[in-house]
C-alpha cells in the first residue's frame, strides 16, 4: 500500500512538472492558478493519504490562493 501510495504521489508531481512545461503561453496569473492547483493537489494527497476528495480539494484550494496572488 505504501508503494501504490508513493507512486501516485510521484505521478502527480510529473504531472504537475509536464502541465507547468504547457504554460508558455498563459499569463502570469494563469500561470499562477496552474501552479497552485498542482502544488494544492500534491499537498492534498499527502495529507489525506492519496483519497480523491483530499487531492480535487487541495487542487482547489491551491489554485483559488495561486489565483489570488497574482492580484
Amino acid at each position: 500500500m505504501r508503494r501504490i501510495q508513493s507512486l501516485t504521489v510521484s505521478a502527480l508531481a510529473m504531472v504537475m512538472l509536464l502541465g507547468v512545461a504547457g504554460c508558455g503561453g498563459m499569463s502570469q496569473r494563469d500561470q499562477n492558478t496552474a501552479i497552485g492547483a498542482g502544488a494544492g493537489a500534491v499537498g492534498g494527497a499527502i495529507l489525506t493519504g492519496g483519497s480523491t476528495a483530499g487531492t480535487v480539494g487541495g487542487a482547489v484550494v491551491g489554485g483559488v490562493i495561486g489565483h489570488e496572488v497574482g492580484k
